[in-house]
């Protein structure tokens, strides 16, 4: 598949990603506190599907796997959020099944798998090594989410959330920079601020409630 039209995937994917971000940090403003509104998590799960699809084009295993820890907790936000059921049901079973699917497919040929994403020439182990760390912190920050909200059942998104964002997202703009990868390094600093941001409006509506 030509190079530029695998970029143009990617970036599209950051396209939502970014989308997201912008959004939930607008809605905040007007809101004078940290709000998790429904397009956030849906501009979410079509990011995610299309950077997937942009990890594997690239043979980047570190995207992928940030990728498949995060998906289902997409749908989680959207379903308690009473958006999820409106879908129609047989999209909303090829979305749910996607993941299993490339899962599937993957096992099929676990030798290739390995070749192609272990011991790619054009990354080295530690690279990828180092990469996926910094997919499994930025990634483990909706894991939390997920915890925090799900013993409040409601979809929140906590101070701790964008602390780990900070995180992961330096360790990723780093493996990018290291990879040569505008998208990536484009799509984690767009968020440098917001996360920034939303730190502070947590700050500031504890202060108003104490």
């Amino acid at each position: 598949m030509p190079a530029l039209l695998i970029y143009s995937i990617g970036f599209l994917a950051q396209g939502f990603f970014s989308a997201r971000i912008l959004v939930q940090w607008i809605m905040s403003e007007r809101s004078r506190r940290v709000v998790s509104p429904s397009i956030y998590w849906i501009c979410s799960l079509a990011g995610s599907i299309l950077l997937f699809t942009y990890g594997w084009l690239r043979d980047d295993f570190s995207i992928i796997l940030g990728q498949f820890i995060s998906y289902y907790i997409y749908i989680w936000n959207l379903n308690i959020k009473g958006v999820w059921n409106k879908v129609p049901s047989a999209f909303r079973m090829l979305i749910s099944l996607l993941p299993l699917i490339a899962l599937i497919f993957t096992l099929q040929d676990a030798s290739t798998f390995v070749d192609s994403f272990f011991q790619n020439e054009n990354i080295p182990s530690a690279l990828v090594v180092f990469g996926s760390l910094g997919q499994v912190i930025f990634t483990l920050r909706f894991v939390y989410q997920w915890y925090y909200s799900h013993r409040r059942q409601e979809s929140i998104l906590p101070v701790g959330f964008w602390i780990i964002s900070l995180v992961g997202s330096g360790i990723i703009v780093t493996y990018g920079m290291i990879r040569l990868d505008p998208v990536l390094i484009l799509g984690q600093s767009v968020g440098f601020i917001a996360y920034i941001r939303n730190m502070i409006l947590f700050k500031q509506s504890r202060k108003k409630v104490l």
